[in-house]
């Protein structure tokens, strides 16, 4: 029989070469964790390893518990159709369907961004507010919108998908930004000059000799004037994403995840940049670091049967 109410939540995130399993208790401290490596191109050796995974974390709660699945994928919200570049095996099938049905239970699947989000929604520092934005910058830029305490998916299951926003022309002309085709077919997305890579390459760009974005930002730190340029670059790039998003959403908090996040300088200029981008009177949203990091995806899973 499955358990309802149990102090256990169970969350896998899939990943294009892992996939993790965690048991969390009383949705806050992980008591087990493990990871494997991710069947990409074989279906049924993809099933059997979240299988396997579910039913280790049946033994060690002595539990039947609902599972949810955070993956890098657009799902539809109207069929649960999945399309991943990232694991092809999992592209136009019925996975939560698949299973439900072996495991006999029910299977919550959302896209990992929208995971981390829901995750850093549920913290100390946001569960009080009613809407929080988390925005990824990693290899890639993306996020989710949670609302009352529910993940906002959208009639595409494409909510939170700001990275592939075009960039704010006057940004573009204010730095002579080149305009950069990305993956996914547009030009001048956001994740293009924002996310890790992109970062990299505006450094590049100046001509600016750092061998990492460690490099650039402790150059920054020291007073470096051309890594500061660099810097005003790339805080006033973010801060016109994130008032964006705040004229669309009005949200109370964005939590940053990813790599960039652990730059510590943004925090404290963040607010004041986005000032530039609202409409006067109003208040920029908070911007807070994330409360739990790299484990803010599979956590955000296992609380999507709550949801």
């Amino acid at each position: 029989m499955v358990i309802k109410n149990t102090q256990y939540q169970v969350g896998l995130d899939v990943g294009g070469t892992k996939i993790e399993l965690a048991i969390f208790e009383n949705e806050k401290t992980c008591i087990h964790s493990k990871r494997v490596v991710t069947p990409t191109n074989d279906y049924a050796a993809f099933l059997q390893a979240l299988i396997s995974l579910v039913n280790e974390a049946d033994n060690i709660t002595g539990q039947k518990i609902d599972v949810g699945i955070g993956l890098p994928a657009i799902i539809s919200p109207k069929n649960q159709t999945i399309y991943s570049a990232n694991v092809p095996a999992i592209s136009g099938q019925p996975l939560a369907q698949d299973l439900s049905a072996r495991l006999d239970r029910t299977i919550k699947i959302e896209n990992d961004g929208r995971c981390f989000a829901l995750s850093e929604a549920s913290t100390e520092n946001t569960a009080h507010f009613d809407a929080v934005f988390g925005v990824i910058l990693g290899t890639g830029a993306g996020g989710g919108l949670v609302h009352q305490g529910r993940v906002y998916q959208g009639s595409n299951g494409m909510a939170g998908e700001w990275g592939h926003t075009p960039v704010s022309s006057n940004i573009i002309h204010k730095y002579t930004m080149p305009l950069i085709p990305c993956n996914c077919g547009l030009i001048g997305c956001h994740e293009k000059y924002l996310a890790g890579p992109g970062v990299l390459n505006l450094i590049k760009n100046h001509q600016y000799e750092a061998n990492s974005i460690q490099d650039w930002i402790i150059a920054y730190e020291a007073g470096d004037k051309k890594a500061s340029a660099i810097f005003t670059q790339f805080i006033d790039t973010l801060a016109s994403a994130l008032a964006s998003l705040q004229l669309f959403y009005d949200v109370d908090a964005f939590v940053l995840g990813g790599g960039i996040s652990n730059i510590k300088a943004i925090y404290p200029k963040i607010q004041q940049e986005m000032l530039k981008w609202l409409l006067p009177g109003i208040e920029p949203a908070l911007v807070l670091p994330p409360v739990y990091g790299d484990s803010s995806g599979v956590r955000g899973a296992a609380l999507l049967n709550r949801t």
